[in-house]
């Protein structure tokens, strides 16, 4: 049984085209549990962010200087992917989570 240690799951700028930040391992589910976007400029901008081609959110706007703090609890499984991607690299994905064996 998995002991639910959190994980980074993925760290860092968003693109500003949809690319995958994550897929779950053969074998593995993943709940994802917490996502932070920190936008680091001084306009406000937007993020989108996909789980297993399901959108999460679209073009959630995060104001400027913040940042926004979602907590999701769903679970993508094997070979599943979380794909994101905002309107400037200004804005930074922090997403964790924890394997479901």
């Amino acid at each position: 049984m998995a002991d639910n240690t959190s994980i980074t799951l993925y760290r860092g700028a968003a693109a500003t085209s949809s690319t995958t930040l994550y897929t779950a391992p053969t074998g593995v589910g993943v709940c994802v549990t917490n996502i932070a976007l920190t936008n680091t400029s001084g306009s406000a901008r937007t993020a989108t962010l996909t789980l297993a081609g399901v959108s999460l959110f679209t073009s959630l706007s995060v104001a400027a200087n913040t940042t926004t703090y979602i907590t999701p609890d769903q679970i993508i499984y094997s070979g599943e992917i979380i794909a994101g991607l905002a309107s400037t690299t200004d804005v930074n994905f922090h997403i964790a989570g924890y394997e479901i064996i």
